[in-house]
Parts: structure tokens; C-alpha cells; sequence
């Protein structure tokens, strides 16, 4: 038996930040809504455990940085404070079975041809990205043509040598959890447009991945929960939406129905799978939603007893450039009084689809094996506790950490993917224009999804749905300086033709350049 109907303004599918961000504004604009999450807890794809081996451990998405203002504004409300991921020791680069310490974002080169490639292959993404535009990037001028390409394609027309080949694996790998074949090479260049360019996505210090909520991430999501008290309802997965009448129908599988005059769904687009719509979606969302997938992702934590990689000079970052090591890259993890020493890995995309078969141990063995080789220190193979979490298996996820668009999908639907169908409006990560994918990006799209609602109850003029946000003045965004060189530096190719050498010979150069020994980028 159905269970009687309550009646709201609006009605949020998904207790993640972005549902619970539109939630917060709505209500603070004198409207009544309502989130129903699918889950026991609040916060999507953010998720903070306690325990007392770790005090506290964020198994979902924990890394906020410069330039991502709103998630600090929300932090800042609730006096939640940020500390700085540890990056005063060495960071680490393995590669070809060998450790190198170096400073900075991305690893040196000191192969001439690599460094050039390497500088060349940043250049040309970050030069692309400029020609997108944020908030439609299937208006780009070569929108068609760089949407039908993936991203291995693109790097084997602009990469010369195996160094930058594998570098440029990796770098697809973790920001965006899945494999250079996989995605369009429009989507993933807006991708890292929209995250400030490659500096800013990838780095550490002054990036991406520069701070750590102090008690972690889920915070967030459990303060705005809090301010909206009875109007959040765990454990409410919905089933159908129905807006053929006056209102919106919302049941959920426990049989509850909602009843309200607008709906927000702040889920990954794949999850409205779950949901039956009345009338159906329009053809190009109803396809859209089966098109679009997630990244594949486990994030492990490894603690010891000591912090001995720092004494050994090493901060906890690592490069791993190895096919049959499970980790690709590292943090350190480590509280910031220096309790709980920790180191944070990703087993990302085709690793992550194989080792997954694997029990608990079985990949914690192996990870500790490969830090071991990196880092050169027994110590590694001695854990004291050990946590992950799998992304993959998470029924109101999918995945992590975002939805990616494979060739061809975001030029023939992407102008889909905010449009309000009837009384129905979309948030996620996944529909934003600054850091899609990450926090802020949640917060910016639940924002405007809230605003969207108030302008068609005509609370607000449509001028005032986009709107921008202050810089935060904690967290302060420098900007990063290219020099001469990394300017004006030429290309392989472009190296070889000023040096005259023919088309043929170039071919017969580069060959050799990129593929004798395997081009080491350390020769």
C-alpha cells in the first residue's frame, strides 16, 4: 500500500554536496524542499569513515585546491578547516624500474627529445582547451573533428617518443579515472580547460589536490543535511517520476511519494537508468543517459607505524610509471599533526577492472611491493592498517570519480545535459562548467540548478542563474608562469624540419628517438 503524499516546492533526488547545495539555497530563499537520497548517509561520492585505527579516512573525494571558491565558501560557513597535502620533501618519479627524486608538478626530463615532447604535448592541450568553451564545448571550431578522435589518437599524432606516450597514459588515468581509447578527445581537452589547464588540474601545490578537509570531506554534505534537518530522507532511492498533472508525482522503491511542484536530479546521468519517467524523457536525453559512463577507481590507504618515507627525504608523492604495478600515483595521507602516517594510491581504470578480482590482501600485498620498490625501504611491506574503497561496485555511483563521454557523444548530445525537461531540472558534477568532476563543481551545479527552479517560479530574472563567485581570500590562486622556453620551445617534428631533415629521414629519426630502448626519459 502506497504511503500517503507530502507536498513540497521542490524535490532533490541525490543527498550528495550538489543536491544538498540546491536544497540549501532553495530553502534559503523561503522555499520548502525536500532531498531524498538513495543511501543510509549523505554525500554521494564524497565518504568519510571513523575509526580508531585512522581517526578519521576519506575514502571518496577529498582533494580541494585554488580556484575552486565555492566549496571553500561552503567550508568557511560551517568552520570546517582545509590543511596542505605534505609536498616539502622529494617527490618521486619510478620509471624503467628506477626512482628519481625530483621538485614540482610533473617529472623532469633530461632525454632532449622528450623534453621537448613533453613540453610540446602540454603546450598543444592547454593551446586546444583555449579554443572550448566552458559552458558548450560542442561549439568549439573543431568540435566534430576533435569529438570523432579519442585521446590516444590524439597523442599518437602529437607525441614523438614512449616517454610522453606512457606519461600521457597516466595523465588521462588519473584525472579522469578511465583510458585514453575510452575518451573523446573534445571532452577530456574541456575537461582540463575547465579545471584551469594542465598546471592546475595536476598539481599538488597551488592544484587540484592541495588540501584536505581537517575531519574530511563528508562534513559538507552532514552540515547542509543538518540545516535541512527532516527535509532529507535517507535510505529513498527513487523509482519514477511522474509529471503529467498539475504536480510532480516522486515515489520511491519504499513506496513513499513526494509530491511537489519542481524536482532537481543531482545524480550521475547514467543513475536516471533506475528511474521511470512519466511522460518519457526526450529522445536525445533518454538516449544520453545510457551513453554516458563512469570512471573506474579503487582509492587505497596504506598506514604504518612511522613516517618513514619522509626521513628518507621523500614526501609521499609518486609517479609510477609501470604496467604491472596496481598504483599510478600517490599522496601522502598523513593527518597534519603528523599522526596516522598513510599513504593514499589510486588503482585506476584497466588496473582497477583487473585487479578487482583480487581479495583485499592480495592487492594490498601488492601495493605494498611496489612502495617498497620505490621507495627503497623494507618498511613498506610492514603495514599496520589498510583501507579502500571500490568505486566500481557502489549501486548509486557506478563509479568515480565522474561520468566520461566516449567519441562522438558530447557534439550530438551534450546540449542536452542541463536542459530542463517540463518541471524537471539537473544538477551533478557532471553538468557543471567550472571543475566538473570534482566538489566545487557540485556545488556550482546544484547552485544553478536551485536558480533555474526560483527564475521559472519568477523568484529571479534569468540574468541571475549564472552567476560567479568571489576568490576566496583563504586560499588564495597564484597563477602559473610558463618560461621562454617552455614557450617557444619547438616540437619534435618541428625540431627535425628546422634541422632539414626530409620527411623520410624524420620518420627513420624519430623511430629511433622514440622507440630504440624505449626512448628512456632519463638517458
Amino acid at each position: 500500500m502506497t504511503a500517503p503524499s507530502s507536498t513540497y516546492d521542490v524535490v532533490v533526488v541525490g543527498g550528495g554536496i550538489s543536491g544538498l547545495s540546491a536544497a540549501k539555497l532553495l530553502k534559503a530563499n523561503g522555499l520548502k524542499p525536500v532531498v531524498l537520497e538513495a543511501r543510509d548517509r549523505v554525500g554521494g561520492r564524497t565518504f568519510t569513515v571513523w575509526n580508531k585505527e585512522t581517526k578519521y579516512v576519506d575514502l571518496g573525494g577529498a582533494y580541494v585546491g585554488p580556484t575552486q571558491n565555492r566549496i571553500f565558501r561552503l567550508a568557511k560557513e560551517y568552520g570546517i578547516k582545509t590543511y596542505k597535502i605534505n609536498e616539502k620533501e622529494n617527490l618521486v618519479h619510478y620509471v624503467n624500474g628506477k626512482s628519481y627524486p625530483f621538485r614540482g608538478s610533473f617529472p623532469p626530463m633530461w632525454n632532449p627529445f622528450a623534453i621537448m615532447d613533453f613540453n610540446n604535448l602540454w603546450r598543444t592541450m592547454d593551446e586546444m582547451g583555449k579554443e572550448i568553451p566552458r559552458e558548450a564545448p560542442w561549439r568549439a571550431p573543431h568540435a566534430e573533428e576533435w569529438d570523432k578522435m579519442t585521446m590516444q589518437q590524439l597523442f599518437d599524432k602529437t607525441c614523438w617518443t614512449s616517454a610522453a606516450h606512457r606519461f600521457a597514459k597516466l595523465f588521462v588515468n588519473v584525472n579522469v579515472t578511465s583510458e585514453p581509447h575510452e575518451v573523446s578527445a573534445l571532452w577530456f581537452l574541456w575537461y582540463v580547460k575547465q579545471c584551469g589547464g594542465t598546471m592546475r588540474i595536476f598539481s599538488t601545490s597551488n592544484g587540484g589536490q592541495e588540501r584536505k578537509f581537517v575531519g574530511g570531506s563528508s562534513q559538507i554534505s552532514e552540515c547542509m543535511a543538518r540545516e535541512l534537518g527532516d527535509g532529507v530522507k535517507l535510505q529513498s532511492p527513487v523509482c519514477r517520476i511522474d509529471q503529467t498533472g498539475d504536480m510532480v508525482v516522486v515515489e520511491t522503491v519504499n513506496k513513499q511519494t513526494f509530491v511537489a511542484k519542481y524536482v532537481i536530479v543531482a545524480t550521475p546521468p547514467c543513475l536516471h537508468m533506475k528511474m521511470h519517467f512519466n511522460p518519457g524523457l526526450p529522445p536525445l536525453r533518454n538516449q544520453l543517459i545510457s551513453r554516458v559512463p563512469m570512471g573506474s577507481v579503487i582509492k587505497c590507504m596504506v598506514y604504518y607505524k612511522e613516517n618513514f618515507w619522509r626521513q628518507k627525504g621523500y614526501c609521499g608523492s609518486m609517479v609510477i610509471e609501470e604496467e604491472g604495478a596496481p598504483i599510478g600515483l600517490t599522496l601522502d595521507d598523513t593527518k597534519p599533526d603528523g599522526t596516522v602516517p598513510a599513504i593514499m594510491g589510486f588503482i585506476l581504470a584497466r588496473k582497477c577492472r583487473k585487479l578487482v578480482e583480487l581479495t583485499k590482501e592480495e592487492r594490498l600485498k601488492r601495493i605494498c611491493e611496489i612502495y617498497a620498490r620505490v621507495l627503497g625501504s623494507e618498511e613498506a611491506l610492514h603495514p599496520v592498517h589498510y583501507e579502500e574503497k571500490n568505486w566500481c561496485e557502489e549501486e548509486y555511483s557506478g563509479g568515480c570519480y565522474t561520468t566520461y563521454f566516449p567519441p562522438g557523444i558530447l557534439t550530438q548530445y551534450g546540449k542536452v545535459l542541463r536542459k530542463p525537461v517540463g518541471k524537471l531540472f539537473f544538477a551533478g558534477t557532471e553538468t557543471a562548467t567550472e571543475w566538473s568532476g570534482y566538489m566545487e563543481g557540485a556545488v556550482q551545479a546544484g547552485e544553478r540548478a536551485a536558480r533555474e527552479v526560483m527564475c521559472a517560479m519568477g523568484k529571479i530574472d534569468q540574468s541571475q542563474i549564472w552567476q560567479p563567485e568571489p576568490a576566496s581570500e583563504d586560499v588564495p590562486a597564484r597563477p602559473f608562469v610558463s618560461t621562454f622556453w617552455e614557450r617557444n620551445l619547438p616540437s619534435v617534428a618541428g625540431f627535425l624540419r628546422f634541422m632539414g631533415i626530409t620527411t623520410v629521414l624524420s620518420t627513420a629519426a624519430v623511430g629511433l628517438v622514440a622507440y630504440k630502448r624505449g626512448c628512456p626519459s632519463r638517458c
